[in-house]
């Protein structure tokens, strides 16, 4: 199962999965916040083939239509079922529900070389509902492996327009693999089982605490998402976080649309910009509430080379942005760690990555424990209602203005009917809440 993964953390990192009879090869983008495994089933201009159920002699419709919407991009498709093997993962062949995509809207893009998507978060976020078992669930119980996968991903430093061969990566599904990292594995506690989510006790640019509530960097969930490009963090947190490397940064002259994402920085040739830019740590729970950790990255995986302009200038992003949705710890940071998800004990595990070096020197950090005697013993925010929530209130509260209604037609009508010697009627309510659904 070792490098198994190819891909960018610009583009995506991708596997390569055998679906249907014969076996279909297509490539696969890896996304932990995200439970629906599905694949294109009908020609897009920027997927090179696609899944051809009608192909597969195992392949077996649901008659269900399933549409998921992501931060970027949306797709709908029909349910059904099939065979699916990993290329270079368990040798174990399993039937899965897949979706296959016939229409989407900003989810295959120009220049990636994956045509689906193998989601690896809970069943509470599957689409339609939860009663399709995401792909990991019916791989633990069908090839008997353990209830934990782990994923390196070493796309560093390569540029999102390189045209040479992508970096790789591994996906262990089943355990951990001790030759792709180092030191101590740290973990962290799985708050709530729909995405990873965990739970920020602090951040700091340069070693200077940013000192906000911990709430703040909670604020909706905070989740460790392979599917996502940048760290994305929550407004207040990005403002305090640009305005702390402004102060510290040795250059001061960048424009705005550096920091949101609308604008390159440049540099001559040969000339790198990391030595300009502070490091960044984020401080977890640790298993014991009152301790912490601290995973730092460096600004070798926050600043990241886009461009070449004229073989002259090198061209860099900014690997952060805002966000309206929580804070995403996705592949800027994962980059310079080996994560463990460890499902069976509800954790989710960081070690410093044996591929996070640029030039023989380390880009990212790992240190603890800490007390976390200074922050609050909850640093979750109050979750807002999510839709499926919203969905069976509303009903909820239709059906009740239903029931009361009829009653009160009921006894309008009831004196009139003993007038006439007549029974009242029977009434019967065979009204039900819709399912739960999630967004």
């Amino acid at each position: 199962m070792l490098n198994n993964l190819m891909g960018d953390s610009g583009r995506g990192y991708y596997i390569e999965m055998s679906i249907g009879t014969p076996a279909q090869k297509l490539n696969i983008l890896v996304d932990t916040g995200s439970s629906n495994f599905a694949v294109a089933g009908a020609p897009d201009p920027y997927v090179t083939h696609f899944f051809n159920s009608k192909l597969s002699t195992t392949y077996t419709p649901s008659y269900r239509s399933v549409s998921v919407r992501y931060t970027q991009g949306n797709w709908e498709g029909e349910l059904g079922t099939d065979r699916v093997s990993i290329t270079k993962g368990p040798s174990s062949t399993i039937t899965i529900n897949i979706a296959s995509i016939l229409t989407s809207d900003g989810f295959f893009l120009p220049g990636v070389s994956w045509q689906g998507i193998l989601g690896l978060a809970y069943p509470m976020l599957a689409r339609p509902d939860a009663s399709v078992e995401p792909f990991f669930n019916s791989l633990v119980e069908q090839a008997a492996i353990p209830n934990v996968f782990s994923l390196q991903m070493c796309g560093s430093g390569v540029s999102a327009a390189s045209d040479t061969e992508p970096a790789v990566g591994s996906l262990i599904m089943g355990g951990i693999e001790p030759t792709l990292y180092k030191g101590s594995i740290w973990y962290t506690p799985i708050k709530q089982e729909w995405y990873y989510q965990v739970e920020i006790l602090k951040l700091e640019v340069g070693g200077q605490n940013l000192n906000l509530d911990c709430k703040e960097y909670n604020v909706d969930k905070a989740i460790v998402d392979s599917g996502t490009t940048l760290l994305r963090l929550p407004d207040n947190v990005f403002a305090a976080v640009v305005g702390a490397i402004i102060r510290t940064s040795l250059v001061q002259q960048f424009s705005d649309g550096f920091w949101t994402g609308t604008k390159l920085a440049c540099w001559v040739k040969g000339e790198t910009p990391w030595k300009f830019f502070p490091k960044i740590s984020i401080y977890l729970r640790g298993m014991n509430a009152s301790q912490s950790f601290r995973v730092t990255i460096m600004p070798q995986l926050y600043v990241q080379p886009i461009a070449d302009v004229d073989n002259t200038l090198d061209c860099y992003r900014f690997g952060i942005s805002s966000s309206t949705s929580g804070l995403v710890i996705g592949a800027t940071v994962m980059e310079g760690f080996y994560v463990i998800f460890d499902r069976a004990q509800k954790r989710v595990g960081f070690a410093v990555s044996t591929c996070a070096e640029t030039g023989g020197l380390p880009i990212s950090e790992i240190a603890g424990p800490f007390l976390a005697t200074d922050v609050s013993s909850d640093c979750s925010s109050e979750p807002a209602l999510r839709e499926s929530e919203l969905w069976l209130i509303s009903y909820s509260l239709m059906g009740l203005c239903a029931f009361v209604l009829l009653i009160l037609v009921v006894l309008l009508l009831l004196p009139c009917r003993c007038g006439r010697g007549n029974n009242p009627g029977e009434l019967n309510d065979e009204s039900s809440l819709v399912r739960n659904r999630i967004r």
